[in-house]
């Protein structure tokens, strides 16, 4: 009897997981030629432009990202001067990171870009993909408990 073979091209975890790098990629384009960003100097810039203040273990609970990419995304925007790190009063492990405002302006120019950029993608699906797309991944949240 033959092994059973996973044909990962038809799998869904793996087919969500090359489509979301695809999406993340050509968004990607958008932010890195504006401001030269990363992808995890993005997600911290935009974690931190909508929630205002976090700490380094909510930004990466938040973005999925490793604690070092969100180490080195911070450090990064502290380069530049689009964030600062204030001490936690009673946990001095504990960083709380906001915004500057060079940092919030490069936010605020990145937010129209990135909604455009977003209705521009369910554009291509017309309105019955658009309604399917949404429904699925609202139903995939839920069902894994994300929402």
């Amino acid at each position: 009897m033959e092994p059973e073979i996973l044909e990962l091209e038809s799998f869904l975890p793996y087919r969500l997981y090359r489509l979301a790098d695809a999406v993340s990629r050509e968004f990607s384009r958008i932010y890195k030629e504006r401001q030269g960003l990363t992808r995890p100097e993005w997600r911290t810039l935009s974690g931190l432009g909508q929630r205002g203040t976090m700490t380094a273990t909510e930004l990466g609970e938040q973005s999925a990202m490793h604690k070092t990419k969100v180490s080195r995304a911070v450090a990064e925007l502290e380069r530049r001067r689009w964030l600062t790190r204030t001490p936690d009063g009673n946990d001095r492990r504990v960083e709380h990171l906001t915004l500057t405002k060079a940092g919030l302006a490069a936010y605020r120019e990145m937010v129209p870009l990135a909604k455009a950029f977003e209705r521009e993608l369910l554009a291509r699906l017309g309105e019955e993909g658009r309604a399917a797309i949404v429904s699925g991944v609202t139903a995939l949240e839920v069902a894994l408990g994300g929402k």
